[in-house]
């Protein structure tokens, strides 16, 4: 079973010169046909115009409301999610962050998906206390046997996700495995800090890129991740 995952800081649809983005993000998206995508700073009618009938089965989870709106994360699925939760990390009033939980079912496997899409603090104290409780609500509400994929913007200029994340909880970072360094997403016109990450559990990785050829580079502040992913058997 192999799946494509994209995940995707989009700015809540401003590229380059504060223009608008969404549409060529819409388009190269639909184009891209990746089979789950994970996006951070989206816009609550956004990720429906994103979605179509690619995209049929989505979950969004408001993170930070204000007079003209409201964005989070979504996740878009080619798979019927089967519930969805949306875990507060908010650790400042003007900085409202989350972790949105959705599971599917793969047609070729009998086991629960766990997809886990997180935008992250910009603080480092902030990040080590939200990345503490994801870490304990994933020992908490999913077994140790499903698989399950973490990905969005973890603001990690630092490092300082590798310990909690890939020491204590086990789980494998695409680009690490398939690079041995996590991918330099920001800031896209001039890339030097790791902050977007793909993280994962019961999968193997048969592929990592970035999209920084034309025309995906202009069209946010971050760079877009897609990885290619094989899922384990269940004895391996």
């Amino acid at each position: 079973m192999n799946i494509r995952i994209l995940t995707f800081n989009i700015h809540k649809g401003v590229g380059w010169g504060r223009t608008s983005t969404l549409n060529k993000i819409h388009t190269h998206i639909q184009e891209l046909h990746s089979d789950i995508i994970f996006l951070q700073e989206i816009r609550g009618s956004q990720f429906e115009a994103i979605s179509s009938d690619i995209w049929p089965h989505l979950s969004y989870g408001k993170n930070a409301v204000y007079l003209t709106g409201h964005h989070g994360n979504a996740i878009l699925s080619k798979f019927p999610i089967l519930m969805s939760d949306n875990i507060d990390l908010t650790m400042r009033r003007y900085e409202r962050r989350g972790l949105l939980h959705s599971i599917i079912r793969l047609e070729q496997s009998n086991l629960p998906l766990h997809l886990l899409c997180v935008h992250l603090g910009l603080s480092i104290r902030d990040q080590l206390k939200q990345l503490k409780k994801i870490v304990t609500y994933i020992q908490a509400t999913i077994s140790d046997q499903d698989p399950l994929v973490l990905g969005g913007d973890f603001n990690d200029w630092t490092g300082s996700a590798t310990k909690p994340l890939v020491k204590e909880l086990g789980l494998q970072e695409a680009f690490l495995d398939s690079h041995q360094a996590y991918a330099r997403t920001f800031p896209a016109w001039a890339p030097l800090l790791k902050l977007d990450r793909i993280y994962f559990r019961g999968f193997q990785v048969s592929k990592a890129h970035r999209l920084v050829q034309h025309p995906w580079r202009p069209l946010s502040d971050h760079i877009a991740l897609e990885v290619y992913l094989t899922l384990k058997n269940n004895d391996e």
